[in-house]
């Protein structure tokens, strides 16, 4: 994979992160409004958004651990 392939495979993760995590309060924080369960459900959102931000990562991640693996053995 060249620079400019993997510069943008790590920006995607940036927003990946940030986006994940912000859907996760956003949709807490609409159920918590129509449920009337104040803080209950903003926080289970972010934990949500927090794995699947980590999951994400991790996934995005890790063909570009190969690729620098595959080099050294080379």
């Amino acid at each position: 994979m060249n620079r400019w392939g993997v510069v943008f495979r790590l920006t995607g993760v940036g927003f990946f992160i940030s986006g994940s995590i912000l859907l996760g309060v956003l949709a807490g924080n609409w159920l918590d409004s129509k449920l009337n369960t104040s803080p209950v459900l903003v926080i289970v959102g972010l934990f949500l958004g927090l794995i699947v931000a980590f999951y994400g990562v991790y996934q995005m991640v890790l063909p570009l651990m190969g690729n620098k693996q595959s080099k050294e053995n080379s």
